[in-house]
């Protein structure tokens, strides 16, 4: 027997087998993943986090009628000459919500309040700081512009226009705009039901007690509420110990309950490793051996045509492929667009010498002086690193060395949606 020369990696590759590059591993979840949630009506005032079903046309204007941008007094422009001004105002005043409804005539002004619909006979508004009132006559000096301290009707959207596209998970702002263009209720996706399940003998639930050779079930909490984070209903499939027919039968049962699941653990090519396996034997695998540190192990697959994320087992790594793969592609899922994390490049305060072929994510955050400094340690079991950042570093493919001062990209957790 010949063993195989000893490469001291516990990341090496079985002889034949290649890495999948982190940009092919998620051209394939774009390329292949549509949405396969209904829609339903609900109301603009309960759309917060929810994706747009369908696009969104305004059914009127805003704002509807031109009107006034500060308190002041409006009157025609034509009718002013140069020098100083001295117009007598008419009977009555413009406020918001209570318009003038008469004319104002040539040569005379209106008090005017912001917001108030522009009067007839209208088009310009001087500030009142700018005017000395005496009785019924207003005075200020001339070189004003026409039109000004007034908006136009329909100067930011007009009724008829498309005012948001489908795909895009509603933000409070968003219900401010489609409030004021006349809508109550929009059509958005149903709630993307995610299934979270853990694997392995050694796993034990909290309050457990346990021996030294098994573990608190750390991932299923974790997964659980970035779920929640992500507006997804996120569903607690249990635990399931390294038992193939058990995690069959659970599969089976998912599968009728949810739109996807999140697996932690048995993603790898071990003896025990029975998530792999049973995607590769009955259901379908699509992409494993992520190019991708910590993670190397992760599955991308599906169970009756459920999609399935393998997660590996070590919460840091869990944790990183849950942002990077499953976040984008669930949206997807769930209706939205996909939404690739927006990171910024800034100094690095730490120095290391990166070897290539894999793309690596550090545990990462800002110091005082807004250089990204990472975690003592990179080990994929140090869940303390997690609550340490406030973000990771990305580290391209490629071997770099980096050395404090260069500039390195970097993602706060609330690129990912948390």
């Amino acid at each position: 027997m010949q063993p195989p020369r000893l490469k001291n990696d516990c990341f090496a590759l079985p002889p034949g087998i290649n890495w999948t590059p982190v940009d092919d591993a998620l051209a394939l979840l774009k390329e292949r993943l549509s949405c396969v949630v209904g829609q339903e009506q609900v109301l603009v005032a309960d759309a917060v986090g929810r994706v747009l079903a369908q696009d969104v046309t305004a059914l009127r204007s805003n704002p509807p009628t031109a009107n006034s941008a500060v308190d002041g007094y409006g009157f025609a422009f034509a009718s002013l000459s140069d020098g100083v001004q001295t117009l007598p105002l008419v009977d009555g005043r413009a406020a918001a919500g209570q318009a003038f409804d008469g004319d104002v005539p040539a040569g005379q002004a209106i008090r005017i309040l912001t917001g108030a619909r522009i009067p007839a006979g209208v088009d310009t508004v001087i500030l009142e700081e700018d005017t000395t009132l005496e009785g019924d006559w207003i005075a200020f000096h001339s070189g004003l512009k026409a039109g000004a301290n007034t908006r136009n009707a329909g100067e930011d959207v007009t009724a008829g226009s498309a005012v948001l596209k489908a795909g895009r998970r509603l933000q409070p702002q968003d219900l401010a705009l489609l409030t004021a263009v006349g809508l109550a209720e929009v059509s958005v996706r149903k709630a993307l039901r995610v299934g979270v399940l853990s694997t392995g003998d050694e796993i034990k639930p909290a309050g457990a007690v346990i021996g030294d050779a098994e573990i608190y079930d750390a991932n299923r909490p974790m997964l659980l509420a970035v779920l929640g984070r992500w507006q997804f209903e996120a569903v607690d499939l249990g635990h399931v110990r390294d038992d193939r027919d058990v995690l069959r039968a659970c599969l089976n049962d998912a599968a009728t309950k949810v739109d996807a699941i999140l697996t932690s653990g048995g993603a790898s090519a071990g003896d025990e490793d029975h998530l792999s396996a049973l995607l590769k034997a009955e259901g379908g695998i699509h992409s494993w051996r992520i190019a991708v540190k910590p993670g190397r192990p992760l599955a991308l697959g599906q169970w009756q045509g459920v999609p399935v994320f393998g997660l590996p087992g070590n919460p840091v790594a869990a944790f990183v492929c849950a942002l990077v793969f499953a976040q984008p592609a669930l949206g997807v899922l769930g209706g939205a667009d996909w939404q690739a994390p927006q990171g910024f490049m800034v100094a690095a305060s730490f120095a290391k010498n990166k070897k290539p072929g894999r793309r690596e994510y550090l545990r990462a955050r800002l110091d005082n002086d807004g250089r990204a400094e990472v975690f003592q340690s990179e080990g994929s079991g140090r869940i303390s690193g997690l609550s340490w950042a406030d973000g990771l570093v990305e580290l391209e493919d490629a071997g770099r060395e980096i050395s404090p001062g260069d500039l390195v990209k970097y993602y706060p957790y609330g690129a990912f949606g948390l």
